[in-house]
């Protein structure tokens, strides 16, 4: 069957009426779509079929997370074969053994049984819980849409009684005050921006406005300080921040601003121990963009007082830090890679020893703050993702738990490594490759990803899916184009605002750069990305798509000229400092000649795998359904070009983990198809 066609209205922007979400005339188009792309894969179902099964079979489907402890108490979660999200419980500790208890256990929370209550097919996505001090009850919230909107519970555990909090428009983020009373959320406004934190009192009346944000850049988050001493209130642009503070055993207090913002100032606060000494352990870039660390007296943290623990560094990023009673580690970024660097309170520091040479490192604070353990998270292309325990005092390692990859699978059969590619202006570009096997010495399909924006790191990732397709002869890539955050804060900027352009010719050098060296060839070569990485993938194909035989945009942020003209549109206001702001003619500009969208012109397209989600709040659906209405208009090819809608969800696709299995299967069918691989068995 062809293609749907959509109307075209005499407008400046004739695909504009799309965005009548409750038009039934809209509707009817994303659902013919839907039965356009079904049709389509329908021939190689039984392809899609296999493609799922081989993906469950490589997962535990019935599974056990690590136990994380918590006073008298271990919480962990179950997975069981069949069932879509997990379930929740806790059991006794018994001293500092991590093995569960049986007898005591405790089913917390089931998220089946929340989404069975829902209908068929629903979506559900548990967004925060925090447990109250006293360990009585549980706080949660619910996001039963996937607009990102949460509601509230709490559950008396020994009762097992829940109710339901009064806050509308939650954005899900909980803390408790030590008194077990009181609770602290995040409101959205109109926007859909966390702009107000609201106290929440369980022994009823409303909820009590504490601090509204009013300059629309600027998001709120909410934690503990690492010692639980003190409520944290972050207020962050993309550009400046600002911290208050509460004790966190005074929730009727005067929060307090640590240090006031100031235009270009980005700082992160902490409380905790530095050697010994307790204070604030600050992160700040007021001496560099790749940010130094300071030290300020618990009293008095006034930016006048900062001490510095750590100097600003032309080549490493301190990317973050982890306090603990006995150490501070600092995440760190060099040559492209993440390292972590231990301060212990009482030793000389030392650097984490890594387990292969191109891998991925991410500290997981979730233990008790005099714990003489920290949890690492560790995985690579080729290595399932780990959790491990670094003992802080001299840095042993134990690794807990690796996710199990069912069947026959042995990381020694991949090969992992990386290739530079030069730019145009002399930059080298990195790109993350692996492939079954040794190197192909000859032109092998390949899988391109890339992202690069809002100075986000791809660090590499393992994959139970990807296998399918390494299987099946495939290499599998990643671009770390400029713009995202690999090399660096100045790797981030350099792929920003006036710069962005650089991001498009980054990952277009990169696919020339797998190309001249017969890794592949254009009638081979598969690109990737969502979101701000859709955007990427939109602008690549309307420059060059020649180079590529097909493409996978999900849920693209391809409309990014007229959505920047629209600061009524959910975060656009707070995007102005990535993309810049179109009141201004030249940035007006700037945007229009990139925005893939305003740049489709009559040529020969690749194929195409659209993605939307209808209740995305981040990246609207009409975005991909106008820009699938313009390639259709002006394709000269015969390409195929599909959009594929999910009606029940939003900006991160279905919430179950079989659901998104079938989402993967049917992606893998489109390029194998493309290929002319759907009769290529896995080896």
């Amino acid at each position: 069957m062809p293609a749907p066609v959509a109307r075209k209205a005499n407008t400046a922007d004739p695909y504009a009426w799309l965005e009548q979400r409750d038009n039934p005339e809209v509707l009817a188009y994303l659902t013919a779509h839907n039965e356009h792309w079904q049709a389509a894969l329908a021939p190689d179902s039984a392809l899609t079929e296999q493609l799922f099964e081989e993906i469950r079979g490589r997962i535990r489907e019935t599974d056990l997370s690590l136990p994380i402890p918590r006073g008298d108490y271990l919480y962990y979660q179950r997975t069981r074969a069949g069932d879509e999200h997990p379930r929740l419980y806790r059991c006794a500790r018994h001293g500092d053994s991590l093995e569960l208890d049986s007898a005591s256990e405790v089913l917390l929370l089931d998220l089946n049984q929340q989404a069975d209550s829902l209908g068929e097919d629903s979506f559900i996505s548990l967004g925060d819980y925090q447990i109250s001090p006293d360990q009585r009850l549980l706080a949660y919230s619910l996001d039963t849409s996937g607009d990102e909107v949460y509601r509230l519970f709490v559950l008396d555990i020994q009762r097992n009684q829940t109710r339901e909090l009064e806050l509308a428009h939650a954005d899900g983020s909980l803390i408790w005050a030590d008194d077990n009373r009181h609770l602290f959320a995040l409101q959205l406004d109109d926007s859909h921006r966390p702009a107000t934190l609201q106290r929440l009192d369980l022994q009823g009346g409303a909820p009590v406005e504490i601090f509204h944000e009013a300059d629309e850049r600027f998001f709120l988050a909410i934690g503990r300080s690492s010692d639980e001493r003190f409520a944290l209130l972050s207020c962050a642009s993309k550009t400046t921040s600002e911290t208050h503070y509460l004790p966190i055993d005074q929730p009727l207090g005067t929060w307090q601003c640590l240090t006031p913002r100031e235009a270009e100032h980005e700082y992160h606060a902490d409380h905790g121990h530095w050697q010994g000494q307790a204070g604030w352990v600050i992160r700040s870039n007021q001496a560099g963009i790749n940010f130094a660390l300071y030290f300020a007296a618990s009293a008095n943290p006034a930016r006048s007082q900062w001490q510095c623990l750590r100097e600003h560094s032309e080549q490493v990023m301190l990317e973050g830090v982890s306090l603990n009673q006995h150490a501070a580690l600092l995440s760190l970024r060099d040559n492209a890679l993440p390292h972590i660097w231990v301060q212990p309170a009482h030793s000389e520091g030392y650097a984490v020893a890594q387990p292969d040479s191109l891998g991925s490192w991410h500290v997981q604070d979730v233990l008790e703050y005099h714990s003489p353990l920290m949890r690492l998270h560790y995985q690579s292309l080729n290595r399932p993702a780990q959790i491990r325990a670094l003992r802080l005092a001299d840095g042993e390692q134990t690794i807990l738990k690796e996710t199990p990859v069912e069947g026959d699978f042995n990381p020694a059969d991949y090969r992992v490594w990386r290739e530079w590619a030069a730019a145009a202006d002399g930059t080298r570009i990195p790109i993350s490759l692996i492939c079954m096997g040794e190197r192909p010495a000859h032109s092998a399909p390949l899988y391109l990803y890339g992202y690069g924006a809002y100075g986000e790191c791809l660090d590499p990732w393992f994959s139970h899916a990807r296998l399918s397709l390494l299987a099946r002869g495939f290499v599998f890539a990643i671009a770390h184009v400029r713009g995202g955050g690999e090399c660096g804060e100045a790797w981030y900027c350099a792929g920003k605002l006036e710069h962005k352009a650089n991001s498009f010719s980054d990952f277009i050098t990169c696919a020339e750069h797998l190309i001249s060296t017969q890794l592949t060839s254009p009638e081979q070569l598969v690109i990737s990305g969502g979101s701000a990485g859709g955007l990427l993938i939109g602008n690549v194909l309307n420059q060059r798509p020649e180079l590529f035989a097909a493409a996978i945009a999900d849920v693209p942020f391809v409309d990014v000229f007229n959505t920047m003209r629209r600061p009524e549109l959910p975060l656009t206001v707070t995007e102005y400092d990535e993309w810049g702001n179109p009141d201004e003619p030249a940035v007006a500009a700037r945007l229009k000649s990139y925005a893939p969208y305003e740049n489709v012109r009559a040529q020969h397209y690749p194929a195409l795998w659209i993605t939307a989600g209808l209740h995305d709040c981040r990246v609207q659906y009409w975005e991909a359904a106008k820009w699938t209405a313009k390639l259709l208009e002006h394709n000269q090819g015969t390409a195929p070009i599909y959009l594929k809608t999910d009606f029940g969800a939003g900006h991160g696709g279905q919430s179950g983990r079989y659901q998104a299995l079938r989402e993967v299967a049917q992606e893998y069918t489109f390029i194998l198809q493309t290929l002319g691989m759907t009769e290529k068995t896995p080896i």
